[in-house]
Protein backbone atom coordinates (compact mmCIF):
# COMPACT_ATOMS: atom_id res chain seq x y z
CA UNK A 1 0.00 0.00 0.00
CA UNK A 2 0.81 3.44 -0.89
CA UNK A 3 -1.62 4.96 1.16
CA UNK A 4 -1.29 9.12 1.60
CA UNK A 5 -4.20 11.26 3.45
CA UNK A 6 -4.70 14.91 2.56
CA UNK A 7 -7.13 17.78 2.62
CA UNK A 8 -9.70 17.82 0.01
CA UNK A 9 -12.96 19.78 -2.02
CA UNK A 10 -13.38 16.59 -3.72
CA UNK A 11 -16.96 16.27 -1.85
CA UNK A 12 -18.23 13.50 -4.37
CA UNK A 13 -15.19 10.89 -3.14
CA UNK A 14 -15.44 11.19 0.01
CA UNK A 15 -19.22 11.17 0.04
CA UNK A 16 -19.00 7.72 -1.96
CA UNK A 17 -16.81 6.36 0.62
CA UNK A 18 -19.29 7.09 3.47
CA UNK A 19 -22.41 5.62 1.37
CA UNK A 20 -20.12 2.33 1.32
CA UNK A 21 -19.15 2.20 4.62
CA UNK A 22 -22.07 3.86 6.25
CA UNK A 23 -25.51 3.11 4.56
CA UNK A 24 -24.28 0.11 2.60
CA UNK A 25 -22.61 -1.49 4.98
CA UNK A 26 -23.75 -0.37 8.08
CA UNK A 27 -27.25 0.30 7.21
CA UNK A 28 -27.52 4.12 8.30
CA UNK A 29 -30.33 5.93 6.76
CA UNK A 30 -29.17 7.86 3.95
CA UNK A 31 -30.93 10.95 4.62
CA UNK A 32 -28.99 10.73 8.11
CA UNK A 33 -25.42 10.35 6.29
CA UNK A 34 -24.81 13.96 4.83
CA UNK A 35 -25.96 16.81 6.58
CA UNK A 36 -25.37 20.91 6.21
CA UNK A 37 -22.23 20.43 7.91
CA UNK A 38 -19.98 18.86 5.38
CA UNK A 39 -20.07 22.29 3.22
CA UNK A 40 -18.14 23.71 6.45
CA UNK A 41 -16.11 20.85 7.25
CA UNK A 42 -12.27 19.98 6.56
CA UNK A 43 -12.22 17.08 4.93
CA UNK A 44 -9.93 14.79 4.26
CA UNK A 45 -9.07 11.84 1.93
CA UNK A 46 -7.13 9.17 2.08
CA UNK A 47 -5.71 7.36 -1.04
CA UNK A 48 -3.69 3.59 -2.37
CA UNK A 49 -2.19 5.55 -5.08
CA UNK A 50 -5.12 6.77 -7.30
CA UNK A 51 -7.89 4.58 -5.23
CA UNK A 52 -9.52 6.55 -2.52
CA UNK A 53 -9.67 3.76 0.65
CA UNK A 54 -11.44 6.36 3.60
CA UNK A 55 -11.93 9.87 4.60
CA UNK A 56 -13.35 11.84 7.52
CA UNK A 57 -14.52 15.60 8.46
CA UNK A 58 -13.63 18.01 10.70
CA UNK A 59 -15.59 20.58 12.22
CA UNK A 60 -14.24 23.39 14.03
CA UNK A 61 -16.60 24.60 17.02
CA UNK A 62 -15.07 27.31 19.14
CA UNK A 63 -11.98 25.36 20.90
CA UNK A 64 -13.35 22.11 19.98
CA UNK A 65 -12.38 20.37 16.44
CA UNK A 66 -15.13 17.82 16.15
CA UNK A 67 -13.86 14.66 14.33
CA UNK A 68 -17.15 12.51 12.24
CA UNK A 69 -17.45 10.41 9.62
CA UNK A 70 -14.66 8.63 9.71
CA UNK A 71 -14.62 5.67 7.64
CA UNK A 72 -12.21 2.77 5.91
CA UNK A 73 -13.33 0.38 2.93
CA UNK A 74 -13.26 -2.83 4.21
CA UNK A 75 -10.54 -3.78 1.96
CA UNK A 76 -7.96 -1.59 3.84
CA UNK A 77 -9.34 -2.51 7.01
CA UNK A 78 -6.61 -3.82 9.58
CA UNK A 79 -3.94 -2.46 8.01
CA UNK A 80 -3.31 0.62 10.33
CA UNK A 81 -5.21 3.21 7.87
CA UNK A 82 -8.09 4.34 10.47
CA UNK A 83 -5.66 5.02 12.83
CA UNK A 84 -3.34 7.19 10.40
CA UNK A 85 -6.42 8.71 9.46
CA UNK A 86 -6.99 9.50 13.37
CA UNK A 87 -3.54 11.02 13.50
CA UNK A 88 -3.67 13.05 10.74
CA UNK A 89 -7.18 14.89 11.86
CA UNK A 90 -5.24 15.41 15.37
CA UNK A 91 -2.75 16.94 13.45
CA UNK A 92 -4.48 19.41 11.88
CA UNK A 93 -6.30 20.50 15.37
CA UNK A 94 -2.79 20.75 16.62
CA UNK A 95 -2.05 23.03 13.85
CA UNK A 96 -5.29 24.99 14.37
CA UNK A 97 -5.18 28.44 16.54
CA UNK A 98 -7.38 27.95 19.26
CA UNK A 99 -8.28 24.61 19.64
CA UNK A 100 -7.96 22.75 22.68
CA UNK A 101 -8.81 19.31 22.12
CA UNK A 102 -10.50 16.96 19.91
CA UNK A 103 -13.95 15.20 20.49
CA UNK A 104 -15.89 12.68 18.64
CA UNK A 105 -18.51 10.57 18.44
CA UNK A 106 -17.22 6.76 18.68
CA UNK A 107 -19.55 3.93 17.37
CA UNK A 108 -19.19 1.74 20.91
CA UNK A 109 -17.17 -1.18 19.42
CA UNK A 110 -14.55 0.94 18.38
CA UNK A 111 -13.67 2.68 21.72
CA UNK A 112 -10.72 0.54 22.37
CA UNK A 113 -9.44 1.89 19.29
CA UNK A 114 -9.42 5.64 19.91
CA UNK A 115 -8.48 4.68 23.63
CA UNK A 116 -5.21 3.40 22.04
CA UNK A 117 -4.71 6.60 20.21
CA UNK A 118 -5.38 8.88 23.68
CA UNK A 119 -9.22 9.49 23.18
CA UNK A 120 -11.03 9.05 26.82
CA UNK A 121 -14.56 7.99 26.47
CA UNK A 122 -17.23 10.62 28.74
CA UNK A 123 -20.77 10.32 29.46
CA UNK A 124 -23.92 7.74 28.41
CA UNK A 125 -23.85 5.68 25.20
CA UNK A 126 -26.31 6.83 22.75
CA UNK A 127 -27.69 5.90 19.39
CA UNK A 128 -27.08 8.01 16.21
CA UNK A 129 -28.33 6.76 13.11
CA UNK A 130 -29.55 3.23 14.88
CA UNK A 131 -25.45 2.61 16.15
CA UNK A 132 -24.82 3.02 19.54
CA UNK A 133 -22.12 5.66 20.55
CA UNK A 134 -20.01 6.97 22.88
CA UNK A 135 -18.78 10.80 23.14
CA UNK A 136 -14.96 10.64 23.47
CA UNK A 137 -12.23 13.36 24.08
CA UNK A 138 -8.69 13.81 23.36
CA UNK A 139 -7.36 17.33 25.19
CA UNK A 140 -4.45 18.87 23.40
CA UNK A 141 -3.29 21.15 25.97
Amino acid sequence: MSIKITETRDLATCFALRHTVFVTEQGVPVEEEQDALDADATHLLAQDGNFPVGTARILFQGDVAKVGRVCVLQSARGTGLGADIIRATVAIARETPGIARVKLGAQTHALGFYEKLGFQAFGPVYDDAGIDHRDMVLELV
